[in-house]
């Protein structure tokens, strides 16, 4: 579930050939890649039950790709990329009826101006702040902050996106996308809209990102977005929603160490069955070591409180503890190990009943963004899994 940054970087097979327009000089590539990931997993509370089961997609999300380039000169390349998540215990298709369902977009880059894009696309929030989050060491399995309530995981992707990256200059990078939702008479109707900045200076990494969604339940703009676990479904008929984050990262020879924070509002509507903004903000800590080439471990916590709204006098508060650990056998092959607790108190709003209505629950606890649609019942979920990943 993690970045495609992330994958090491994905070598299979390029082929190169000789452009056809006429210009002998310019030159062809398409790279295949992907990752299939399965483990073991252990969960002592799925809705009141202890269960043990396969899962895939733990470590990083299963995938393959097609990234393409060709050189135009000048230092100008047309580029594209088709990505497609599918489930590596079935074979099924990620998302029904969209192969393509991660990304699928075509642009212009240039080394001196920056990159152009079109199409389906990870928003500029996540590619910046998100890898340098805890999902970037932590696995979005077990990792990603209760119920990915911040996106800062891979839940978050646009559709009818123009995106610009601009090139790093003096360590600075920043980048600028907009989601068009295409409703007539109304450029603002549907539309999204999220900017990231990006600063690397030597050991230090800091990124900050901001989205902004309208009309979340029908904008053809938004093409993913996790507001399905009892952490924030009862504010899915908000009419916007607005996230703020901000990660940072020191690194020392072999350890790494990080902090995060993210702020995310939801905002009613006409339409809305919630009347009050609800707020929710998380704060996170992460730590990787380095043992040998082979050898990584990781820890993470993060803490998640909810707004007084709605009628909540006590809002929920998430206490998460997440643990990774691999072994690399070789540069594209993995196994690995991941455990977590989460201890949730108070009150949140939920969906409740098949009517679409919501009610004023007790707060459960949903590890990561693994555990979505299988909460635990209580305040306590523990997860854990064994698995490998292989990348191509």
């Amino acid at each position: 579930m993690k970045s495609i940054n992330r994958i090491g970087i994905l070598t299979s097979f390029s082929l190169t050939v000789a452009a056809f327009c006429g210009t002998a000089s310019a030159q062809s590539s398409v790279t295949l890649y992907g990752v299939v990931d399965n483990a073991f997993a252990y969960v002592n509370n799925q809705r009141g039950q202890s269960n043990i089961y396969m899962s895939q997609g733990n470590l990083q999300a299963s995938k393959f790709g097609f990234l393409g380039a060709e050189d135009l000169g000048g230092g100008t390349k047309a580029v594209f990329r088709l990505e497609s998540g599918f489930n590596s215990l079935t074979g099924a298709q990620a998302s029904a009826n969209t192969i393509f369902n991660r990304q699928a977009y075509a642009g212009l880059s240039n080394e001196r101006y920056g990159t152009l894009t079109l199409g389906r696309q990870y928003t500029p929030y996540f590619s910046m702040v998100g890898a340098l989050g805890p999902t970037g060491v932590l696995t979005g399995a077990t990792g990603a902050h209760p119920g990915d309530v911040d996106a800062l995981d891979t839940t978050l992707r646009f559709n009818n996106a123009v995106t610009y990256a601009s090139p790093v200059i003096a360590g600075l990078a920043l980048g600028v996308q907009y989601g068009l939702g295409g409703v007539p008479g109304s450029i603002a109707t549907g539309s999204n809209f999220s900017a990231a900045l990006r600063y690397d200076y030597k050991p230090v990494s800091i990124a900050a990102g901001y989205v902004k969604l309208r009309d979340i339940a029908t904008s053809p703009a938004l093409g993913s977005f996790a507001i399905n676990s009892p952490v924030n479904n009862g504010y899915a008929s908000a009419q916007r929603a607005q996230l703020i984050a901000t990660a940072a990262r020191y690194t020392y020879q072999d350890l790494m160490l990080g902090l995060n924070y993210s702020n995310v509002q939801y905002t009613p509507g006409a339409r809305s069955l919630f009347a009050d903004e609800a707020v929710f903000n998380s704060y996170g800590a992460i730590v990787t070591y380095r043992f040998t080439p082979a050898v990584n471990v990781a820890a993470g916590y993060s803490y998640t409180r909810a707004s007084k709204a709605n009628g909540i006098a006590d809002p929920a508060q998430y206490h998460q503890i997440s643990l990774e650990e691999t072994y690399s056998l070789s540069a594209r092959t993995t196994f690995y190990a991941l455990q977590a607790y989460q201890h949730a108190r108070g009150q949140s709003l939920v969906a409740s009943g098949g009517a679409g209505g919501v009610a004023i629950a007790n707060a459960v606890a949903v590890v990561g963004d693994s555990q979505n649609t299988s909460p635990a019942s209580g305040p306590s979920q523990i997860v854990a899994m064994v698995g490998i990943r292989h990348a191509f």
